[in-house]
This record gives structure tokens, sequence and C-alpha cells, in this order.
């Protein structure tokens, strides 16, 4: 596998009565191929993964790869802060044929540095796929240094990170102490055209459910020596990545996917819907750029 440039981190679809919506979850993966995004990253936080069980994992896993495996690059989100289930997790995610691994920091037992590094090496050396490793401190209270994820890119499946941690000094730090075939991608909207900057090859986008041929194209644009054009599209897009982030995500998104009938569904607790003003200020976003079918 080769990793492209942007890859959604796809909401996972509810009936109303809360279970998954296997059909729909297929359905908007391939839209998501259609429309901009080289790949989809399945069951990671957008995703809830946090209420999704292990065996609804495995079943989103072979669903989608069943449908649209080939045409759509699928990363299986197999990281938890157990490092037994999370190579169980990519083992079983390997089986049902995804192209790639992410792995998340553990979360909440605040591991050491040597800690992370040991459970990621763990899972690697007994997993055979390409892995995105994925560094969020703001939910998981963790950050993975640059230290740490330049020791990780010396194995070998280990060929890429999500990086969110919004600090653009350690986004440069890492990327001078990796190699240059190890990428470096946005882990949030706003960030990735200051991430392309220092040297980062895309983004795991949200915002791309609604607009990732535009996002695609300003990726493009930068690479392209494009500069002041890629500047402009960020410009635009600034007020959707901004409403997307109102509360806590995958809410919005997964609402503004409900208003362009795109049928995600509900949340599952503790997530709920945004308040009367959230959905309002998102309605209106999503007017301003032409999202919302007239009535």
């Amino acid at each position: 596998m080769e990793f492209g440039q942007v890859f959604t981190a796809m909401v996972t679809p509810m009936k109303a009565d809360g279970s998954v919506d296997w059909q729909q979850a297929v359905h908007l993966a391939k839209r998501m191929g259609e429309s901009g995004s080289d790949g989809v990253v399945l069951a990671g936080t957008t995703g809830e993964s946090p209420t999704l069980t292990f065996e609804e994992k495995i079943k989103l896993f072979d669903e989608v790869v069943n449908a649209v495996g080939g045409s759509v690059e699928i990363i299986a989100g197999t990281g938890s802060n157990n490092t037994a289930e999370t190579l169980r997790l990519t083992q079983e995610a390997e089986r049902a044929g995804v192209d790639g691994i992410m792995l998340v920091t553990p979360y909440y037992n605040k591991p050491s540095q040597e800690g992370l590094y040991e459970h990621f090496k763990t899972v690697a050396e007994a997993a055979s796929l390409p892995i995105m490793l994925y560094n969020v401190p703001g939910r998981t209270g963790a950050n993975l240094l640059p230290q740490t994820v330049s020791r990780l890119a010396k194995i070998t499946n280990i060929r890429a990170i999500k990086e969110a941690s919004g600090d653009l000094d350690q986004v440069g730090t890492l990327k001078r102490m990796v190699p240059e075939n190890f990428l470096i991608y946005s882990g949030e909207d706003s960030m990735t055209l200051p991430m392309l900057s220092l040297g980062g090859a895309g983004v795991v986008s949200v915002a791309s459910h609604l607009v990732g041929r535009r996002i695609k194209e300003m990726i493009e644009s930068f690479l392209a020596g494009k500069h002041r054009e890629a500047a402009s599209i960020h410009r635009e897009l600034i007020p959707l990545f901004d409403v997307l982030f109102l509360t806590t995500n995958p809410v919005m998104v997964k609402r503004a996917l409900n208003l362009m009938n795109l049928h995600t569904g509900p949340f599952r607790l503790p997530l709920v819907e945004p308040t009367a003003e959230e959905a309002q200020e998102l309605k209106d976003v999503l007017a301003s750029y032409g999202l919302l079918e007239r009535p």
C-alpha cells in the first residue's frame, strides 16, 4: 500500500435503534472514494470507536473491504489502551483484507515514552500491514514525542503518523528526526496547510466528508508550488473547519451528513445531539457553502 494524501476519518452510520447500519457504511465509504478521498479510516474516533464492540469493528472491516476494497484504500483503526486487545484486533483486520492499520496512542493509562515504544513495537512486529501511528494527546493524555517516533520509524512496517498534537514546533522537530519516506499527516483539518509547509504528506480529515475534492485540490496545489492558491482554499474552508468542531467530534459532522440526506443516524451515548444554537450555526455554514439542498 502507498499511503495517499487525503483520508476520511469516516463516521459509523447508525440505525434509529443505535445498531450499526452496514449498508450505509458501505455507501459512505464508496462516496468518499468518489469525492476526493484516497481512502477511509474505519473505527477511528470519528467512527465512535469507543462505543463500537470488538465484533462490530471486525464486521465493519469485513463489510467495507468486501464492497469497496481495491477501489478505496482502507485503514482499520485497531488501537486501544490494551496491547493484547490491540494486537488481536489488528490480526482480525489483516484477515479482513484492509490495506493498513492505524494505532492510536494508548489512552487513560498514560504510559511512559518507553511504554509507548514497546506497545507499538509489539503490535508492529506481529503485523504485516503498513502502520500509521496516531498521536492525539488532547484525547489520550499521552503525547508521543518525536524522539519516540524516530525510534519507531526504524521498524519496517511503521510508515506514517497522524499527528494531532496541535504543536507545529513538535511537527517540525519530528520531520527533522524521521526518514524522508516516513509520512506525517495532519490530524486536524485546520492544521493541514501549515503542516504541509513543514513537509507533511496530507491529512486524515473530518471535513473531507463534505468537501473532499476541495481539500484534495488544496494539497495538490501546495505540492505543485501553487502556494497562494492553496492558501486561498485553506482560508475559504476555515469556517467549515471551525463549525465541525464546535462540540465533540463526530457530533457536528454526523449532524451535517444527516442534513445532507446521507443518513448517518444517531450517536451512541455518551455523545448527544448538538444544542439548538450549535445546530443552527452548522446549518448556516453548510448553506453558505451550497451543501444543503434547496427547499
